[in-house]
């Protein structure tokens, strides 16, 4: 079939059902449990993988796909007649899974055109800009109208969370200008925000009732808004956060989960908002 494809990683935390329904070629990254490593999606959901994470002494690992995964999937779609694949990953300053791609890309130059983007966010942030790009691509947009709408969703594209710890973070090296909150005591709920693709300091709070509070209070300072996902990672508390978050919306909003790939560098019991400026 030809037209343009959309190929991404397992951090776009989608539903299998929309993958299959836009055509979308998902990428798998790898969970470290010590000297164990799970193919994000395939050998580990996302409900193993915070039963896991609660039982493992230490903190798991990720691992970004071979330039040789991208390929192979770039290889794919090529073969089953696009004229082109546009690739977009989480956010290149958290991740070596776009270097991965671009190596990739650069092992089928002059047989396939490939163009690399990236994303510059994560979880139903990435999703999200995923959504559109295959959606517009499905519907005969080229490959060059395709990079552009994701070039423009990325500078629109906000992700908060808040975390239970800045443990995960500081370890994994991802924490970014979130750090100055490492001094802070210990009983902390920290917000972070990584709409420009970096982790950046949002706020702080004691409480996670205040958290929730503090998340929504930044949707409301957002005003009108498209897309919204209510997001957690294994959070008890998701519901009463996603209530929360109805009262002000006056409706219910789509839910995510946040998969094995930021869970492993957020922690458990993250929630998050997710959502795209209007143009």
């Amino acid at each position: 079939m030809a037209g343009v494809r959309i190929v991404t990683d397992s951090s776009c935390d989608l539903p299998p059902a929309i993958v299959e329904e836009l055509g979308i070629t998902v990428v798998p990254l790898s969970i470290r449990f010590g000297e164990e490593e799970l193919t994000d999606r395939v050998e580990l959901s996302a409900e193993q993988f915070y039963a896991r994470m609660a039982d493992f002494d230490g903190l798991p690992e990720t691992a970004a796909p071979s330039p040789g995964a991208f390929e192979a999937a770039f290889r794919a779609q090529a073969d089953d007649g696009a004229d082109a694949v546009v690739c977009t990953t989480l956010s290149a300053a958290l991740s070596a899974t776009m270097a991965s791609a671009e190596n990739g890309a650069r092992a089928l130059e002059g047989e396939v055109d490939v163009r690399v983007v990236d994303s510059r966010s994560i979880t139903s942030g990435l999703g999200t800009i995923v959504t559109r790009a295959a959606t517009a691509a499905r519907d005969g947009a080229s490959a060059d109208e395709v990079v552009a709408l994701i070039e423009d969703l990325r500078t629109r594209v906000h992700v908060l969370g808040g975390l239970d710890t800045l443990e995960n973070l500081k370890k994994g090296g991802r924490i970014g200008g979130a750090q100055a909150m490492l001094g802070t005591l210990l009983s902390i709920k920290p917000v972070i925000d990584i709409s420009t693709g970096s982790v950046e300091e949002s706020g702080k709070v004691r409480t996670r009732r205040k958290q929730m509070v503090f998340l929504r209070d930044k949707l409301a300072e957002a005003g009108a808004v498209e897309h919204l996902t209510v997001c957690d990672g294994g959070a008890p508390d998701a519901d009463e956060f996603a209530a929360l978050i109805a009262e002000h919306t006056g409706g219910v909003s789509p839910r995510g989960t946040i998969g094995p790939v930021i869970g492993t560098h957020g922690g458990p019991r993250m929630i998050g908002l997710t959502w795209i400026d209007p143009a």
